[in-house]
């Protein structure tokens, strides 16, 4: 890793240098460095349409797939890419599966709950979650690092008819693409759990990605607008 890479200066916010952060530098490196060299060996090509390939890898222990995404979103900056990407407020806007995403408190730690809309007759599903973001500076890139996983709070009770996802991971890495776009790389692992077909989980997962990179270009061209209205 580079000395531009390393240390607090990175990182989007003042003051992290004596907090405990949740996620190692050595993570955000591993998530941009697949940026200029993809580590998909051993990983399958799941799906390729609209510029956007899918790998996964099976988890033998679950029997469920780890997926990374490579892609790109056209007029979108990365540095818009990523406010857009953090802004959980504008998110419930623009995400229809979105039913309850905020950020609070929990056992004296910032963590996110979110609460994912599912099909019925499937019960919905929902997170407890830590997030870093870290604006890098590598040998005069920019690129920016997005890390996620869940995370356990005991002042976060599971609710009624509700199934928490206790195993989830992400990371998002963003840079230019040089002209006015952005190159995005994603790396995610969720356990739904509860009884969903694996033909549903597949086809989530083959369908749900591009559609999502599609709705996020979509918001990242009306975000000034909406910052405008909350003025």
């Amino acid at each position: 890793m580079t000395s531009a890479a390393r240390w607090p200066r990175d990182r989007i916010h003042a003051g992290f240098e004596n907090m405990s952060l949740p996620f190692a530098d050595s993570e955000f490196h591993e998530a941009w460095t697949e940026l200029d060299e993809p580590r998909v060996e051993g990983w399958e090509l799941f799906t390729e349409s609209m510029g956007v390939r899918i790998y996964r890898r099976l988890d033998t222990v679950t029997g469920l797939y780890e997926y990374k995404v490579f892609g790109s979103l056209d007029n979108c900056g990365p540095d818009l890419c990523a406010n857009v990407y953090m802004d959980l407020v504008y998110r419930k806007q623009w995400d229809s599966y979105a039913k309850e995403l905020n950020e609070k408190d929990y056992d004296g730690k910032t963590s996110i709950y979110w609460e994912v809309k599912y099909p019925f007759p499937l019960s919905n599903r929902d997170y407890v979650y830590e997030r870093e973001r870290r604006d890098l500076d590598v040998n005069g890139r920019k690129i920016w690092v997005v890390l996620a996983k869940s995370t356990t709070v005991s002042t976060c009770p599971e609710k009624v008819g509700v199934i928490r996802v206790k195993d989830y991971k992400q990371s998002l890495a963003i840079e230019s693409d040089g002209s006015s776009g952005s190159k995005v790389f994603m790396n995610y692992f969720d356990n739904p759990g509860g009884m969903i077909p694996a033909w549903l989980v597949n086809w989530a997962a083959k369908n749900g990605v591009p559609s999502f990179l599609t709705d996020m270009k979509k918001a990242c061209s009306s975000y000034q607008n909406y910052c405008e209205s909350r003025k």
